[in-house]
């Protein structure tokens, strides 16, 4: 075992290979205050990517619902209840616990794979309180009863728990841009990655006998697009990019100034070592407690952030960027009332206004000889 630096964790930790990070990372900004789960990115990665024979219950994205949801069934239970203790360091937030990587008795990773009819059931949980809604009860900021959507995809994670399982290194993270692929060609079906992936995004083909697992829509990041869940996202919670390197981010691009410089979007489960790199704005009305384990110890400072955005105009300009251009934005800056987004070349992609333009029309509308009520 080689020993890496995980940001996430703020402490080294072991991993099979050397650590050896690509040119440029992608990742994602998911923000859980505005999924509406409509399952519109869903339904358009799976008639994109797995729409074919032995993939029927393959979902490389889902929307499921916390607390009760979970695809496969108690996916993260399982890895978390195999873990054992994880806490915290109240002083330097750095993670004391162990990783899927530690005291793995023999083998590269710790994993648990989810029998076949885990799988059966992905809507499992939806729109499921965490408790019943008692009479009277009425808003009060944190809800005593509640539930939220969490998107999930594969995180391309810096440290893929996959590819360090796999026998036939048939996995790899390509180093122009940090996407973790299957060569199908080299693997045997061995099932180990999705034993070893901790958020159960590889799957088994029943048919063809091989892994699979999403892609990051390559095809469309090549050409500068962002992937085909972040286009299609009805509520514009998603955002892709690509994150710099640890120590090295830039305060024009989005992804490190929401991630690395404000630390508003956090990683999903972090304890688990792998570092991965979808990011999630924290819900604002969920209990602290169960969004800790969840998200790891900023949370408080990112939602009391994300509730005082208007404060921020900087960090606000990054967000009026999301669902706003189907490319893929470098840089960004601020422009007099408007948020700009840039390709890699410096290319203008989109133009956001800061305020939403509003115009009132008069009350009494003299040239049609009427009175409009309350229309803007």
């Amino acid at each position: 075992m080689a020993t890496v630096k995980n940001w996430q964790l703020k402490k080294d930790m072991k991993y099979p290979y050397d650590e050896s990070r690509p040119n440029k990372q992608i990742a994602y900004v998911f923000d859980t205050n505005k999924c509406i789960a409509c399952q519109t990115c869903t339904v358009a990665c799976k008639t994109t990517w797995t729409s074919g024979k032995g993939e029927e219950t393959m979902f490389f994205n889902n929307v499921e619902t916390k607390p009760y949801g979970g695809y496969p069934l108690k996916w993260d239970l399982n890895t978390l209840k195999m873990m054992g203790e994880q806490s915290w360091d109240k002083a330097t937030g750095a993670y004391k616990g162990k990783t899927i990587f530690d005291d793995t008795k023999g083998e590269n990773v710790n994993g648990w794979r989810p029998a076949e009819r885990d799988y059966a059931f992905p809507n499992m949980g939806e729109d499921e309180c965490s408790a019943n809604v008692n009479k009277g009860a009425f808003f009060s900021g944190i809800h005593d009863t509640w539930m939220f959507y969490l998107a999930r995809i594969c995180n391309h994670c810096t440290y893929p728990g996959c590819l360090a399982a796999c026998p036939r290194k048939a996995i790899y993270k390509r180093p122009e841009d940090g996407i973790v692929l299957i060569d199908e060609s080299r693997c045997r079906g061995y099932k180990e990655c999705v034993k070893a992936c901790p958020y159960k995004k590889t799957f088994f083909n029943m048919v063809t006998r091989t892994s699979e697992k999403c892609i990051g829509c390559y095809p469309l990041i090549e050409q500068g697009e962002q992937p085909r869940c972040v286009q299609t996202c009805i509520g514009k919670i998603r955002m892709q990019g690509f994150l710099s390197k640890p120590g090295e981010a830039k305060a024009d691009n989005p992804i490190d100034q929401i991630v690395h410089i404000k630390k508003i979007a956090l990683p999903l489960y972090p304890q688990y070592g792998t570092e991965p790199n979808v990011y999630y704005i924290p819900p604002i009305h969920v209990p602290t407690d169960f969004l800790h384990q969840m998200f790891g110890p900023g949370v408080d400072k990112a939602v009391e952030m994300y509730k005082n955005l208007k404060n921020d105009p900087d960090l606000l300009a990054a967000f009026l960027l999301f669902g706003n251009t189907p490319k893929t934005i470098h840089h960004y800056k601020r422009e007099g009332d408007f948020t700009v987004g840039y390709n890699e070349a410096g290319e203008v992609l989109t133009k956001v206004p800061m305020t939403e333009p509003v115009y009132v029309r008069p009350y009494d509308d003299k040239d049609h000889g009427t009175f409009r009520h309350n229309t803007p």
